[in-house]
Order: structure tokens, then C-alpha cells, then sequence
């Protein structure tokens, strides 16, 4: 992510605690709201209109990217080595997922059958390995980037990908649940673009997250969001498949 999209999130996040609504921003600096709603939608932002903003919201630059050097220094992904001790520990990885959805001590032991000595004790290893500041009131602090990501193909998408019977094994009918498998042929102009857009839907997907973290657990339900695009053809239809000239 660059730097200027960086700047735009984080005045999004700002503009947010302050409790600055579009509508009220799009008055003061002489735009439409819908123009400010595709302006921080499309993350397109000339330095004079993110200096505009800011004196007329009283925001100041070093607000803003003070948060990056912040950022910098979080953890972006485990190793290889840590990945596999997290998912070889059910309990582990379930403190980590917890963790990693913004969830509290408390609100871990209210959902889960956890006891507080086992849960302390799976905090210190997370903390062990980075992952999370445990501090002596059992309070803790994810260290993670908002960019993290586990290893592609590493130990925890491996266990996904051993176990995603589980998470098709639904008719995703409910109002809040979509699954679609579209087939195309792409020019790869084409295939960099509906890449490009996919990141950005995975971007603006942990952008809620972190939104949604001002509520209780109670009040966010656990959603998984995959999404998944290669060059593939069905192994039933492969050997249909014409061999090309000096392949």
C-alpha cells in the first residue's frame, strides 16, 4: 500500500473519530457529498484537497503519519516456524483468531470454555511469539499490521485449504452470505485489473473490521470472507484440453 492511500485511510479514520460525517465535510469544503463519498472511496486525493480537509477540520498532518511509523513496526505475518506451533494448538490458534478479532480477555472467556489460568497461559505464548503486548492486568494489544496476512500456502492456510469442506458445506442463502463461482476468459490486462479490485475489496474488508471494533463481541458476529482468483481448469475437463504447437 502506498503512502498516499495510507494518508487517505487514515484521515478516513480520523475524520471518523471525530465525528465528522461526509455531508458535514462536503459543506465545508465546497463539494458535493457524493463527490467526498467517491473522492475517499476511490482513495483519489490530490495533496491540495487533503490540505484543504485539513484546515478545515483542524486535523494535523503529523496526526496522520505518525500512524504510519506505528504501522511500520507491526507485524506483517508469522514464520513458517510460528504459523505451525499456532495451528498444531487448537486452543492456540483460537486465542489467535480471538485476538486477532479484536476480542478482550473477557469477551474471550464468555464465548469460549476456556479457563482463565489456560487462557492466561496461551496469551504469554502469543505474546511470545509478537503477536500480541500481554499486559499485568490481562489486558493485551494485538502487534499485528492491518496488513497482515498469513503465509500463502504456509501451515494456517494449508490447515483453510484441508479443511474447506467445512466452510462450503452451506447454501449461503442467508441475507448476509453470498458465494458466486464465475467462469470467463481474460486478457491479463484484464485479469490485473479484477486482481487489483479483489485487494482493494480485501482492504476495505479489514477497514470494517477495524471500524467494527468499537462495539462489544457480542454485537459481531465472525465472518469469513474468501476471496480467490488463478487460471484453472476443471480436472474432469482437462484432457479435453488441445495440446498447443511445441508443448
Amino acid at each position: 500500500m502506498t503512502q498516499a492511500i495510507q494518508l487517505v485511510d487514515q484521515l478516513k479514520r480520523e475524520l471518523k473519530s471525530r465525528g465528522i460525517t461526509y455531508a458535514q465535510l462536503a459543506a465545508q469544503i465546497d463539494m458535493s457529498e457524493a463527490s467526498v463519498k467517491r473522492m475517499f472511496s476511490q482513495r483519489n486525493m490530490t495533496l491540495e484537497r487533503v490540505d484543504q480537509i485539513l484546515v478545515a477540520t483542524g486535523i494535523e498532518l503529523a496526526e496522520l503519519t505518525g500512524h504510519f511509523d506505528r504501522e511500520q513496526k507491526r507485524l506483517t505475518q508469522l514464520t513458517a516456524k510460528q504459523e505451525a506451533q499456532v495451528v498444531d494448538d487448537p486452543k492456540l490458534f483460537l486465542v489467535a483468531i480471538s485476538a486477532l478479532n479484536l476480542m478482550s480477555y473477557q469477551e474471550i472467556l464468555e464465548t469460549y470454555d476456556l479457563k482463565p489460568a489456560e487462557l492466561v497461559g496461551l496469551l504469554v505464548r502469543l505474546d511470545k511469539l509478537g503477536f500480541i503486548d500481554l499486559f499485568a492486568d490481562n489486558r493485551f494489544k494485538l502487534k499485528v499490521a492491518r496488513t497482515f496476512a498469513w503465509i500463502p500456502n504456509g501451515p494456517i492456510m494449508q490447515a483453510f485449504k484441508n479443511n474447506a469442506a467445512d466452510f462450503f458445506d452451506s447454501e449461503f442463502a442467508a441475507p448476509d452470505e453470498t458465494l458466486a463461482l464465475l467462469n470467463a476468459r481474460l486478457s491479463p490486462a484484464s485479469r490485473a485489473a479484477l486482481v487489483d479490485r479483489l485487494k482493494r475489496v480485501a482492504r476495505e474488508f479489514s477497514e470494517q473490521h477495524f471500524e467494527d471494533s468499537q462495539l462489544n463481541a457480542a454485537q459481531r458476529e465472525p465472518v469469513s470472507l474468501l476471496i480467490a482468483t488463478r487460471t484453472w481448469h476443471l480436472k474432469a475437463l482437462a484432457p479435453f484440453i488441445r495440446k498447443k504447437a511445441g508443448k
